[in-house]
């Protein structure tokens, strides 16, 4: 993730040609239906959504930059604060906490010093709690920076991932 500083006030060519392939999906008059696309391409770009991303996209797609707001604000798969170099997300729903996520919650909040919303010291990991991610017979489930989903999560595999995404950071 390369960050844009926030005084920048401007998305990337690269970023703007990205919700451009995004806004050909819908016709013209309903560009605007490419909202979510273009505000997680942004997060990609920055890490996060500061409040000029927001309104850049809400620009970009010709909208009121309170409806930006209004789905930024909406969807926990948007970070409207700094967050960690990787975001774990365990999904609690009911059938992951029977399959093991209350003790996978625990054993990652005793690993990384940190309670649901918290971020690590060392400013490498944000862990969340997750609503049903459809993956109900691989739980307990978890996503690392909503795109990669990990499951079947034991302590060791919780370890061996944290040890992973440390190396990759």
């Amino acid at each position: 993730m390369s960050a844009l500083p926030e005084s920048a006030g401007t998305l990337s060519a690269e970023a703007c040609r990205r919700i451009d392939g995004e806004v050909a999906k819908y016709p013209p008059q309903q560009k605007r239906s490419a909202v979510v696309s273009a505000l997680a391409i942004a997060q990609d770009e920055l890490g996060w959504l500061p409040g000029w991303a927001i309104e850049a996209v809400a620009s970009y797609l010709g909208m009121p930059a309170i409806a930006a707001y209004e789905v930024a604000t909406f969807y926990s798969m948007f970070e409207l604060e700094q967050a960690g170099r990787f975001k774990l997300t365990l999904c609690t729903n009911l059938p992951c906490a029977l399959s093991g996520a209350t003790r996978a919650a625990a054993h990652l909040k005793s690993k990384l010093g940190v309670d649901f919303g918290g971020t690590s010291a060392d400013r490498m990991f944000t862990l969340k709690e997750g609503e049903c991610f459809g993956a109900c017979g691989d739980a307990p489930v978890l996503l690392v920076n909503n795109k990669r989903m990990c499951s079947f999560l034991s302590d060791e595999r919780l370890d061996q991932l944290l040890d992973e995404l440390r190396r990759a950071g």
